[in-house]
């Protein structure tokens, strides 16, 4: 046989039957000619008889060298197959091929065998094809016999394997077919025997419906096409050397002509119209034959290989494919469902367009399809898109008329997208449209300044920036051209000049707008070059730079220092009352090499920059401006550069005046009282706007500033005349002033009473701010709960952390009263619908960007309240008023709400739970108020408060261990605040809050088990035996709450009482000491290896229970030692059972060395009502034997149960049930929830408290799907 030994270790293949063919193997065949109905029958190989290998075709063979089926053999060795030759890879390819030739010349069948063995290998087959087979059947009959070769272990074959092995295996392949060509197309591919085999087999191949031979005979064909190709291509260049050969020999005199070179010319032209028809009707069988079907295959891939490689063909032998026949099939390919093949039309005609004769002779295809290229720009896989921008900037390079102005419009405004290979290839399709052509007027035009090229290029960068009316994307539009416009967009030279200079007769001077936009584009392409990444927005990050990019961003610092150092001030002085233009400017000194000034010996245009920055601010009073300049005097007030000294002196020059302004115009301010002057007002608005924007930036403690702020605050809160604008820059101003101070004292360089100084400062600004909370102005008031939050914030138990103990003093606790006014803000301007927000929006409520303007502004402010609850600031159930709005302003606020919630659970699980059920309680004492008593539970109210419910319960989780107390606890206040208020309706009516117990059930799939049945217990305990009766309606809640308690009780009748026996018994069963087995505990061991998980059970011992009626207590139970009780004596002292009632059968064993703990005796009234139904459910059920052992179980478990009753809401077990149930899946589960993270806003956290907590966010499994998620359902849960 051919097949090594070896394969059977290294290949697993699925087997692939005909009748169940997966959308992997299908394939599309709309003719149906080419089925092969007994294709795929699935059937197991068998081994050959040894008389095969007889039969595979040894005549022929040279002693010492020759083929056996196809292996060679060499000194009586079997050596390697061709496959694992090429597999391999360590021969070259050129030798592989030249051994085959040789073998091929001394028997070629047993080497074309070897060939047909080589193309099944490659497909994944373990199969081989004997000389038999070879000898004596079809191509569909040996296709039919391999595919019952295939192994049904693995669906990967060679060309889809992955790794580095592999990954050569596929090159070598494709290098093995184009050398075996190559090397045969002077003798052998002309035969008529060796290509006639392999086409057909190839083509056999392709038609079948295993997808491994589908996939690998189409490739095969395809290169095989590819060389065959390259084949024609030589032969018809020969052709036309021999014509032209022949006709100039021709051509001679009679004298001078050979008339045997014309006879062996006209003989060489034979032969090569003979090959050449021979290549032809090869490469037509195989387009025919393979090429026609697998082009629309049900694969991707093998779609993909197909418009590859025509692709190639077009480009390499263009006279013969190069025509509408083979072009219309990648036109109709750009219509590919998969992104891939798409991708392979876009590069194949990229190939076509760079070669611009080529390009010419496509303008019958381009205007068919343009459409279609031109719409591929917005494809949603955004390689596609990219290759189709490429597309087109070729069309446009070979031909201008091919495009419209709609064509070229919808490419342009992709310069904007967030995408940057798209942006960028929009740029290079932008540049080449409007740059790249030069008229001849041009040619003569200076390189620099405003009248050359550059300058009317940069103009028409300002045109199409102002058109596409996207002005605040100039960052966009110059990374856009960057790659491809960099020297244009760097001549700031001639920026500046068609700023400056004066337009020159005749020559159309910008205007106004276009200025501006200049100025923006300008500074745009200062912070790429000095910077070297993208904005914001567009790219993953910095990225490391190359030297040759650092050297080239040194040098463009450099240059911008030295040129604008000089021109800079000029245009202050040009632009000084322009606020835009004024804005971007004064940002370009970030951007300095400071030491130049030095250097460069620039002082006296530094000089001059700073008189002009002296000149802006006082001419501006707008907040982007001031904030420019106080970060421009920032940068420069640098100590480390030596430029230090003279503009520290001129920014204390500049303070200095400005306070002394501002304190004498203050005491003139405040001595007017009611009568304020307009201008007063604005003088002291101006001056306080400028030195809030220097606080902001620049410390100006020595000014002491807090007593005029201070005194200006209080002022305005006297008078309640204060302008808006004037309070709250002032609080801006004073917060300054606190965190300067608080900076100084953190460093420790303060003076040792400056902490008490800040101390009281702090509380006096924070006193001031929560007065301010009730300020009849809206602005006012958010300034003033802004500041307040941040002052909290920082002024927390945490700024001690980080070895920071000393600043103890200075932490801030809000007291009830400052908590509740600020969540009263909350609840009143920002829970608000969006119609309400008057006063935010300025009274433009049809304006959208000021709908969103209020909305992003309502949005800080509830963040910097949930920031408090977070970082405990304030308390966590001031958070219910928070979450109860979850379900209403889930699309404005729901991410904000559902990250609190999280981060508050991985703090506090427990309190968490108890303030997701103090905002239900709040919510269904609303809809009381709403609706009265008589609650509707069909309502909107009241299902809407279920619904919320039911996602307050999905974001618990799956690992039920680890909520098991927040969800116990949850269940526990939820069924006192049921039964708190007796019923309206007088006795014996449902009590007020009874419906409540149907929101709470959307809890109870959450509680474990065993703690099902404890809150069961505790339910009963405020329960009435009347209640235990009632069916009416009102009285659903309760019951569709037990219901939901009791289920899965069946499965839990030994939870708590015999789990620990059981499992105990298994142990002691492996250690084989059955002397201890009847051994009692004693107490102080019981309370030792009692469960710490039901210790959240024990904290309340004293219930009160205003409905409940007090249960007689059983002198029985309580006089009896429990030391001396059996088994059956625990269950019968408390009720007497007549003996025909007990079971007869063996009580298990491990039900006899169950262990007893103590319980009190107290037993209520209703525990006998529940006992006396067992009773009666036991008569019923006396004549089924098989169920009696169950009954008496769950009989035992109950009345053990009921005993413990009295003692409290829960006595410790021993050891809970949940060791035995939980803990062997718990290594799986507690990852299950830190595995999904939140989609949300960032908010910084606090160390988390708990042990086990991770930094991840926790999900939220709000959406039903996420729970229905393999990975979910993937998990045992037992």
């Amino acid at each position: 046989m051919i097949a090594a030994q070896d394969l059977h270790t290294e290949f697993q293949f699925p087997q692939e039957a005909e009748s169940q063919l997966s959308s992997d193997t299908d394939f599309e065949d709309p003719d149906g000619k080419h089925a092969k109905a007994a294709k795929g029958t699935a059937a197991k190989k068998g081994r050959k008889a040894p008389g095969d290998k007889a039969k595979g075709g040894g005549a022929g063979r040279a002693p010492g060298l020759g083929r056996v089926n196809g292996h060679h053999q060499e000194n009586g060795m079997e050596n390697m197959s061709l496959f694992e030759v090429v597999k391999m890879g360590k021969s070259a390819t050129q030798s592989v091929v030249d051994d085959w030739i040789e073998a091929y010349k001394q028997d070629r069948d047993v080497a074309l065998l070897d060939l047909i063995n080589f193309f099944i290998q490659c497909s994944g087959c373990r199969g081989a094809v004997s000389g038999e087979m070879f000898r004596h059947m079809q191509n569909s009959e040996i296709i039919r016999k391999m595919t019952e070769e295939f192994d049904e272990d693995s669906g990967d074959y060679p060309l889809t394997m992955s790794g580095p092995q592999w990954k050569k295996f596929r090159i070598s392949f494709y290098d093995f077919i184009a050398v075996l060509v190559r090397q045969c197309q002077y003798s052998i591919i002309y035969d008529e025997y060796m290509m006639d085999t392999v086409i057909s087999l190839l083509t056999g191949l392709s038609d079948s419906q295993v997808r491994a031979f589908r996939h690998t005979s189409t490739l095969a064909a395809m290169k095989l096409m590819t060389a065959l190709v390259n084949v024609a291509l030589n032969l018809s260049i020969n052709m036309d050397n021999t014509q032209r050969q022949y006709e100039a020999e021709r051509n001679k005199v009679i004298a001078k002509r050979a008339n045997d070179r014309l006879e062996l010319l006209l003989q060489k032209r034979k032969e090569l119209q003979e090959n050449q028809d021979d290549i032809e009707n090869m490469m037509n069988a195989i387009f025919k034959g393979v090429f026609v079907h697998r082009y629309r295959d049900a694969i991707a891939e093998i779609r993909a290989i197909c418009i590859e490689e025509i692709g190639v063909w077009m480009k390499l032998y263009s006279d013969a494919f190069l025509n509408d026949s083979y072009l219309k099939y990648v036109g109709w390919t750009m219509h590919d469902k998969q992104g891939e093949v798409r991708l392979k039309c876009l590069t194949a005609l990229q190939g076509l367009f760079y070669n611009r004769e080529l390009g010419l002779r496509l303008e019958l295809f381009t205007s068919r399809f343009k459409d279609r290229i031109v719409s591929m720009t917005l494809d949603k896989e955004y390689d596609v898109a990219v290759q189709a921008i490429k597309l087109l900037t070729l069309v446009l390079q070979s031909s201008d008329e091919v495009l419209t102005a709609e064509d070229c419009e919808s490419v342009y405004h992709l310069v904007y997208s967030a995408h940057r290979p798209i942006a960028i290839s929009a740029g290079e399709f932008l540049f080449k449209k409007l740059f790249s052509h030069r008229g001849p007027e041009e040619e003569g035009l200076p390189r620099r300044g405003r009248q050359s090229l550059n300058g009317s290029l940069i103009k028409t960068t300002v045109f199409f920036y102002l058109e596409s009316e996207l002005h605040e994307h100039g960052a966009y539009l110059v990374d856009s051209l960057w790659e491809c416009g960099s020297e244009l967009l760097k001549d700031w030279e001639t920026m500046i000049s068609l700023l400056l200079d004066e337009p020159i007769p005749g020559e159309e001077a910008l205007t106004d707008r276009q200025e501006t936009a200049l100025v923006e584009i300008m500074l745009c392409a200062i912070r790429q070059a000095c910077e070297c990444h993208p904005p914001v927005g567009r790219g993953s990050g910095k990225r490391v730079l190359t030297a040759k990019e650092k050297k080239t961003q040194l040098d463009d610092r450099t240059r911008i220092t030295e040129m604008f150092a000089v021109a800079l001030p000029l245009l202050l002085a040009k632009y000084c009352v322009d606020i835009d233009k004024v804005t971007n400017l004064l940002q370009i000194p970030k951007y300095f090499d400071l030491d130049i000034y030095t250097t460069g010996r620039l002082e006296k245009h530094l000089d001059a920059l700073l008189r002009q920055i002296w000149e802006v601010l006082d001419k501006h009073t707008e907040t982007e401006v001031l904030e420019a300049c106080s970060t421009t005097y920032h940068y420069l007030c640098n100590d480390e550069f030596s430029i230090f000294n003279r503009v520290d002196i001129a920014r204390s020059q500049l303070l200095d005046e400005l306070v002394d302004k501002f304190s004498r115009l203050l005491e003139d301010f405040l001595q007017e009282g009611e009568e304020l002057d307009d201008d007063d007002t604005y003088q002291v608005l101006s001056t306080l706007k400028k030195i809030t924007a220097f606080h902001n930036a620049h410390d100006l403690s020595k000014w002491d500033l807090f007593t005029s702020t201070y005194r200006l605050l209080n002022t305005g809160l006297q008078n309640g005349d204060m302008p808006e604008q004037i309070v709250i820059h002032a609080m801006q101003c004073t917060h300054y002033i606190i965190l300067w101070h608080l900076a100084k004292v953190s460093d420790g360089s303060s003076l040792k009473g400056e902490m008490v100084t800040l101390r009281k400062q702090m509380r006096a600004f924070s006193l001031m701010c929560q007065r301010y909370l009730n300020s009849i102005n809206t602005a006012v008031k958010e300034q003033a709960f802004t500041t307040v939050c941040d002052l909290l914030l920082i002024f927390s138990h945490q700024m001690m952390s980080s070895g920071r103990e000393q600043l103890e003093p200075l932490v801030y606790i809000p007291d009830s009263t400052l908590q509740a006014e600020m969540l009263n803000f909350i609840l009143d301007h920002v829970f608000i619908d969006q119609d309400d927000d008057n006063n935010s929006t300025d009274g433009h409520q049809d304006d959208e960007a000021s709908k969103i303007e209020a909305l992003h502004k309502r949005r800080n402010l509830l963040a910097s309240y949930c920031k408090l609850i977070i970082y405990n600031v304030v308390e966590m159930n001031t958070g219910a008023d928070i979450f109860k709005q979850y379900m209403r302003y889930y699309n404005d606020y729901g991410d904000i709400i559902k990250e609190t919630m999280s981060k508050t659970r991985q703090i506090d699980k427990v309190q968490c739970a108890k303030t997701l059920n103090l905002s239900l309680q709040r919510l269904f004492n609303d809809m009381l108020s709403e609706l009265g008593f008589n609650i509707d539970r069909s309502s909107s109210a009241f299902c809407g408060i279920k619904e919320l419910a039911r996602r307050f319960s999905l974001t618990f989780g799956l690992d039920q261990l680890k909520t098991r107390e927040a969800i116990a606890m949850l269940h526990k206040d939820g069924i006192e605040f049921a039964f708190k208020d007796p019923s309206p309706q007088g006795e014996g009516g449902p009590p007020l809050n009874l419906a409540f117990l149907d929101i709470l059930s959307e809890f109870s799939s959450k509680l474990m088990r065993q703690d099902k049945r404890t809150v069961h217990v505790y339910l009963e305990r405020f329960m009435t035996f009347q209640m235990a009766l009632q069916r009416e309606d009102c009285w659903l809640p309760l019951i569709s709450y037990r219901n939901s308690l009791q289920a899965g009780g069946d499965d839990d009748t030994m939870s708590v009482i015999s789990g620990i026996s059981s499992r105990g018994s298994s142990i002691r069963s492996k250690k084989s000491k059955p002397a201890t087995t009847n051994k009692r505990k004693l107490p102080e061991e019981e309370n030792s290896c009692s469960s710490s998980d039901a210790g959240w059970m024990n904290r309340e011992q004293n219930v009160q229970t205003p409905v409940m009626m007090h249960s007689p207590h059983l002198a029985s139970t309580v006089l009896r030692d429990p030391k001396k009780m059996r088994p059956e004596d625990s269950y019968t002292t408390a009720y007497t059972m007549p003996a025909e009632q007990l079971p007869h059968q063996h009580v298990p064993t491990q039900q006899q060395q169950q262990p007893h703990p103590h319980h009190q005796a107290a037993i209520d009234y209703n525990t006998q009502v529940t006992w006396m139904l067992t009773q009666r459910q036991q008569a019923e059920a006396r004549q089924q034997q098989e169920r009696v052992n169950m009954h008496y179980t769950k009989m035992r478990n109950h009345m053990q149960q009921a005993v413990r009753r009295g003692s409290g809401l829960m006595e410790e077990d021993e050891e809970p049930i949940v060791e035995d149930v939980m803990m062997s899946s718990e290594d799986r589960l507690e990852d299950i929830n830190e595995g999904m993270d939140f989609d949300t806003m960032d908010i910084d956290l606090p160390a988390s408290k708990n042990r086990r907590e991770r930094t991840e966010l926790k999900p939220d499994y709000f959406d039903p799907s996420s729970i229905m998620d393999d990975s979910v359902l993937n998990v045992s849960m037992y």
